[in-house]
């Protein structure tokens, strides 16, 4: 096989077998990599009502057909599961070097079942994979456990820390120290199974179907992350934590819980500021030109990060505008191996419960000092910090105050207020893995104009343009490739480089059909766990709250009309059904 390996390792830990089974090269075409093809090899695995934590979960990492070919930003590689903090179909990607160095180990995706009767951890090396006793690894930090495991040039470390161990269901897979999987908690699905870590080291070399036209395809791509200011200044100079300053002059930073579309101490926190203060130099996964990683330093530490999106959940979410100390949280967070969102953002919902007098003691908004402390105390399941693991809306449910929780389906919101832009909250109310910026940002149209500015007050039509790009993220999410990448070159190009790898001709149309079958064999496994067209909403603040001031002033979410038209563009019924139609028309009529 052209651009796939042609192998799934198969892991089962309740018995200790492996095995090799070949890749169906129909499923390949139909669903290419990464998060398509876990979906396919949950829906085939897995029953969606059963318990996430249960041994019949399975994790599944997968690979793309352009993961490791040097096409700008191939590093990436997904899990996917069913998530034990929303109960959804669950994929997160990740980048780094790990995923690069799986696929040259000669596998597409490795499937985990099961649960071990002790701790172990998978070493996958040139004579072949096994699993080792991970005794004196459990209980180790995630610094701790890849400098165990003998993380170098050659040998990367994908593992767990104490939260998943403790099954925090908020908790992350960490891979290359710290890059994470971190979004629905996979973590706690790896802890359940008592498998701290998977170790790979590989060198295979991969086959190309016309390797000139591949190079023509990686030379005029690059020409496109060169030209855009954006992947060639921006983000190299200040890193994601640039869009700081952008949403808070739009007035779509949420704040305190998202109580406040702006934070006043915004400069503070920002990605200049970062740059200034602690930067020691930007780095970069393998393969990638846009170099957007922060290694930074304070005067007491040093690590990779903080990412805007965790500046703003440790930052502005609680209302915390020391930059040593939200830096410094961050840092903590991956070695203990916690989602930054998530965890910035139950913190958050913590302290407005102290605010509002629910809870006698606790956290308190702009209080830096307790940020460490609370998250130790998360990883750990101790005190407070037990209830908070369970996520904010088990905690704010748990109170009597489940409109506190600024969540989706269960899982946190990201740095975006979609009072300030409608089609994040369509975005939100319909992803599938619940609250989630990265399945068709809307950050591009509405804010910084690519590929043109849209009025982001606007409501109808909409929802076309929401699903045109949650299509291409799920597409861009199967091949598997940068979301970042996509800023400057367009799906034409990834279409190209998948023909000139695999062999198989792809257009642009077919390109963004796959990214729609797997949308909807996600919907499908969604509506199977129980989930309905009541799910896809938001909390109530955000339609019933108007923004008190700021650009954003008198807005809230109007959603209801915007999921009507969502539901009619999509090919499904009122409740939120793919017809059969639909799924006949995407080769999905046998997964009903």
């Amino acid at each position: 096989m052209l651009g796939w390996m042609g192998q799934i390792l198969d892991v089962n830990l309740s018995t200790g077998a492996i095995e090799a089974h070949p890749l169906d090269l129909e499923m390949a075409r139909q669903f290419v990599g990464g998060r398509g093809l876990g979906a396919r090899l949950l829906w085939d695995l897995v029953d969606p009502r059963l318990d996430p934590l249960s041994p019949d979960n399975v994790l599944v990492f997968a690979t793309g057909p352009l993961t490791a070919t040097a096409f700008p930003t191939s590093n990436r590689f997904t899990v996917s599961t069913k998530s034990p903090l929303t109960g959804t179909i669950l994929d997160a990607n990740a980048g780094g070097f790990w995923g690069m160095r799986f696929k040259r180990a000669g596998y597409d995706a490795l499937i985990v079942r099961g649960r071990a009767p002790r701790p172990m951890y998978l070493e996958i090396t040139r004579t072949g994979p096994a699993l080792k006793p991970a005794d004196h690894l459990w209980g180790k930090t995630v610094f701790e456990a890849t400098a165990a495991l003998g993380q170098g040039r050659a040998r990367n470390v994908l593992c767990i820390g104490p939260a998943g161990e403790r099954l925090v269901r908020i908790a992350a897979i960490m891979n290359d120290a710290s890059r994470s999987l971190a979004r629905g908690g996979p973590g706690a699905v790896m802890g359940s199974k008592q498998l701290k870590a998977i170790v790979v080291e590989g060198d295979q070399h991969l086959e190309f179907a016309d390797r000139e036209y591949f190079k023509f395809v990686v030379y005029e791509s690059s020409k496109h992350l060169k030209a855009s200011p954006l992947t060639s200044q921006a983000l190299p100079r200040f890193g994601t934590a640039a869009l700081v300053n952008i949403l808070n002059l739009f007035g779509a930073l949420p704040a305190r819980n998202f109580q406040l579309s702006q934070f006043a101490d915004a400069e503070q926190i920002s990605g200049e500021a970062l740059t200034d203060q602690f930067l020691v130099k930007n780095t970069a996964c393998w393969a990638c030109p846009i170099a957007c990683i922060r290694q930074t330093r304070t005067a007491r530490r040093e690590g990779e990060g903080p990412e805007y999106e965790s500046i703003w959940a440790l930052g502005a979410a609680c209302g915390v505008s020391d930059l040593e100390t939200i830096v410094e949280a961050n840092y903590l967070c991956n070695e203990l191996g916690l989602d930054t969102i998530s965890t910035g953002a139950t913190i958050a919902c913590a302290m407005e419960l102290v605010q509002r007098g629910t809870i006698p003691d606790g956290p308190r908004f702009g209080q830096a000092e307790a940020l460490p402390d609370t998250i130790r105390s998360i990883a750990r399941r101790e005190g407070l910090g037990d209830e908070l693991a369970e996520g904010s809306r088990r905690f704010a449910e748990r109170h009597g105050v489940p409109e506190c929780s600024m969540s989706v389906k269960g899982l946190e919101l990201p740095a975006y207020d979609p009072r300030g832009m409608q089609g994040q909250g369509l975005l939100y109310a319909t992803s599938n893995r619940g609250g989630c910026h990265l399945r068709g940002n809307m950050l591009g149209p509405e804010l910084l104009g690519l590929p043109k500015r849209i009025n982001r007050f606007q409501v109808q039509g909409k929802a076309s343009i929401v699903s045109l790009h949650q299509n291409s993220a799920a597409a861009i999410d199967s091949l598997v490739l940068c979301k970042f990448c996509n800023l400057a070159v367009a799906e034409e190009f990834f279409a190209r480089v998948l023909t000139a790898t695999t062999g198989i001709h792809c257009s642009t149309g077919e390109l963004l059909q796959i990214g729609e079958r797997v949308w909807n064999l996600e919907r499908l496994f969604n509506l199977r766990a129980g989930f309905t067209r009541a799910d896809d909403t938001l909390p109530p603040r955000l339609l019933q709250e108007p923004v008190a001031d700021g650009p954003s002033k008198g807005w809230v979410v109007h959603l209801e009309e915007m999921l009507e038209e969502y539901y009619r563009g999509r090919g499904w019924d009122r409740d939120g059904v793919p017809t059969p139609e639909k799924l006949h028309e995407l080769g999905l009529s046998k997964r009903r």
